[in-house]
């Protein structure tokens, strides 16, 4: 037995199953704790999501020298269409002074302000936002909304600014974790119970992930407490999906060889290590390609894209380990009788050599190059789609499926009050340059005011505020004019900073990291491919279709997204987070076909074996597809488009990578390059059975380590 063969038994001996058993449940004792303070560690405050080294980002910062807390503003927005009367106008006068009085206000309380047209009020206050982020917001903007609207007399009344957009997104956010968990558990069991068609086998692969991700949330908490690791709600959202759907797809693979294996050996144990010698390279090969990927969200500008990297690198580090000891060693314990009601009895026939897929297979292998041309076509006219591609950032009321108060309140506010109230350019300067700062941004087309400059320690700073939406364009090139005026001031040190300014900043950072990782994860799957398979040629076929899955995926979405679920567009991160989950799970299938595939070659010749191959994965990777694919797009059951665009972009890719890529395409190419797909290694240039003369028969059963 091969050294590899000795390893991959390990998990399954007759002694040591029940250590791996064990070693699992005092990890759970000791983790279940520490996963539960995970959200007690994210961080959701502005910085950790911005680009670290922006402007904008310098700004939040160094305002903290002026300003103890962070403050946002919460603007209190006050509407009669009747006009305002001085009933109105006492009650709101009433309103400002309480609070001035609650508990979470910092500041002064600006207003009332009564518009131009009469018809609307607004006052201005200053929110303390708390170290829990926008979480602290949340009960502070109930507060303002409870005081403004007890006695309105006739007026409506709004919350709106920075502090009643966070409290919503908050409100969006709250039991994220728990409504993902739930409704992907729910998933996932259907689609086991649906797959398996067993009363009980589902539950060994459910456990086995809802431990790993445990572990992994015990994990990401301790690294987030103690080693500076950033968590917020998105990376732990995005975690939960992550780890259950990859861990149940790596359970699938290795269950299905499992009973295949079943079926050749006696010995329930020889048969799990059997199957784990010959499927644990694929699943193997799988998380690293998808840690890699992952992994090089490292160089990401955005904090909130760098984080995300670790965490789920993390999440499928531990999926694996689950995968390859927990889940072996669970299912040898339990034994046959788990596969009731069709148990895998010793001796009796695969039916996966006489079914659907091997006479899709067949179907294939009669006319190969006329079903890959066909099929390429057809995923290119799919992404011509990505001409409704709008992924250019999204504004207040698009991040947003509904329509929350911010949103109502910021329309009746942009009706009223110039465009840009409640959300103002905030600037920094040294104290020497203040006025002159101010001037100079007064001055610039597209500023309405500013107010008096504040002087503290040698630095200085105001507010200004736009005269056009502060999610617009008109509002963002004005803050690249603002920006232009003011670093030409000599020894000013001035920065430009404020909600508009973060939007520009992110958007541009999400640009520059679509353009710096999406290569670099293509260079580091095709590395990974390229070791797995031992080969060039077969590496760059499979990033090809995968690349082509892609832009497929994006187009139709783009044009659903439009059409369908009219969304003004796509968030500036959407094509590098549905590029990094695609490219990096979708290569998942592609490795566990072609592991078989090249397994099956070696013995019958490559279009024999990816007859063989296809034959024996397509049940297994067709049903993991559409467990990860559902389990993604759990996604879209938050209110929040940014979440729902990536959940059903991912599902549609995955879904298509599944069905068609993988099972049509791939099989398709590799029947039609035959033996030269695997160039330059030896199985390239090793003639097939028929032009030798050999029958190509069924495989012998072999050993663990043989082949």
């Amino acid at each position: 037995m091969s050294p590899s063969a000795r390893l991959a038994a390990l998990p399954c001996g007759r002694r040591a199953k029940w250590v791996v058993l064990a070693f699992w449940l005092v990890l759970l004792i000791v983790a279940v704790p520490l996963a539960g303070k995970l959200t007690d560690a994210e961080d959701n405050e502005a910085s950790s999501w911005l680009p670290g080294n922006a402007e904008s980002t310098q700004v939040l910062n160094e305002q903290r020298a002026f300003f103890p807390v962070d403050i946002a503003q919460a603007v209190v927005v006050y509407q009669n269409d009747n006009g305002i009367t001085p009933a109105n106008k006492a009650e709101a006068v009433r309103d400002a002074a309480a609070f001035a009085d609650a508990p979470h206000v910092r500041g002064p309380v600006v207003g009332p302000q009564v518009s131009a047209d009469g018809k609307a009020m607004q006052t201005v206050v200053p929110v303390d936002i708390g170290t829990g982020g926008w979480k602290d917001l949340q009960p502070a903007v109930d507060s303002l909304r409870a005081t403004a609207a007890e006695n309105s007399d006739g007026m409506t009344t709004h919350v709106t600014g920075p502090a009643g957009v966070g409290a919503d997104q908050a409100e969006a956010f709250a039991g994220i974790d728990s409504t993902l968990l739930f409704a992907t558990i729910t998933v996932v069991i259907v689609l086991l119970l649906l797959t398996y068609r067993s009363p009980v086998l589902w539950l060994l692969p459910l456990l086995s992930a809802g431990a790993a991700l445990i572990v992994a949330e015990a994990v990401i908490y301790v690294l987030a407490a103690h080693a500076g690791l950033t968590v917020n709600a998105q990376s732990a959202g995005i975690l939960i999906v992550l780890v259950l759907g990859a861990g149940t797809d790596y359970a699938l693979l290795l269950t299905a060889r499992y009973r295949e294996e079943l079926r050749r050996h006696e010995d329930r144990h020889e048969a799990m290590a059997f199957a784990l010698h010959r499927a644990g390279p694929a699943i193997l090969a799988s998380s690293v390609t998808v840690v890699a990927s992952m992994l090089c969200l490292l160089v990401a500008e955005m904090n909130s894209t760098r984080g995300l990297g670790p965490v789920c690198a993390i999440g499928v580090l531990v999926a694996l380990g689950a995968m390859l000891t927990l889940l072996p060693a669970a299912l040898v314990i339990v034994g046959r009788w788990v596969f009731w009601p069709v148990r895998p009895a010793y001796g009796t026939p695969e039916p996966t050599k006489t079914g659907r897929w091997a006479h899709i297979g067949a179907w294939i292998g009669r006319r190969p190059r006329k079903v890959w041309t066909g099929t390429a076509l057809a995923l290119a006219v799919c992404s011509l789609g990505l001409i409704a591609l709008n992924a250019t950032g999204l504004s207040t009321a698009g991040t947003f499926t509904g329509k929350p108060d911010s949103v109502v309140g910021q329309q009746v506010l942009a009706e009223h009050f110039p465009g840009g109230t409640g959300a103002p350019l905030t600037i920094v300067s040294t104290a020497a340059s203040g006025e002159r700062v101010r001037t100079v941004t007064t001055s610039t087309e597209g500023i309405a005011g500013a107010t008096p400059v504040l002087a503290k320690n040698g630095q200085a700073l105001f507010q200004a505020t736009l005269t056009d939406p502060p999610d617009s364009q008109a509002a963002k090139d004005t803050v690249d004019r603002v920006r232009a005026n003011v670093h030409a001031l000599p020894e000013a040190d001035a920065q430009v900073g404020g909600n508009t300014a973060v939007v520009l900043d992110a958007g541009r950072a999400a640009g520059n990291d679509n353009r710096v990782i999406i290569p670099l994860v293509l260079v580091v799957v095709l590395a990974v491919l390229a070791i797995l398979l031992r080969a060039v040629v077969a590496p760059l076929v499979l990033i090809g279709t995968v690349v082509l899955s892609y832009t497929a995926a994006l187009g139709i979405s783009a044009f659903v997204f439009t059409h369908g679920f009219h969304f003004e567009g796509e968030d500036n991160a959407f094509p590098l987070f549905v590029f990094v989950f695609l490219v990096a799970l979708g290569i998942d299938y592609n490795i566990f076909l072609m592991t078989r595939v090249r397994e099956e070659s070696l013995h019958r010749g490559t279009r024999a074996g990816a007859v063989a191959g296809l034959a024996a994965t397509g049940g297994v990777i067709t049903s993991a597809g559409l467990i990860l694919a559902a389990t993604f797009g759990v996604l879209g059951t938050l209110p929040i488009v940014g979440f729902a665009e990536i959940g059903f972009a991912v599902a549609l890719g995955v879904l298509l990578d599944t069905l068609v890529v993988r099972s049509v395409l791939v099989t398709a190419l590799t029947m039609d390059l035959d033996r030269h797909m695997w160039w330059p290694s030896p199985l390239s240039r090793r003639p097939t059975p028929t032009e030798t003369g050999q029958p190509i028969g069924a495989r012998g059963t072999a050993q663990p380590g043989s082949g």
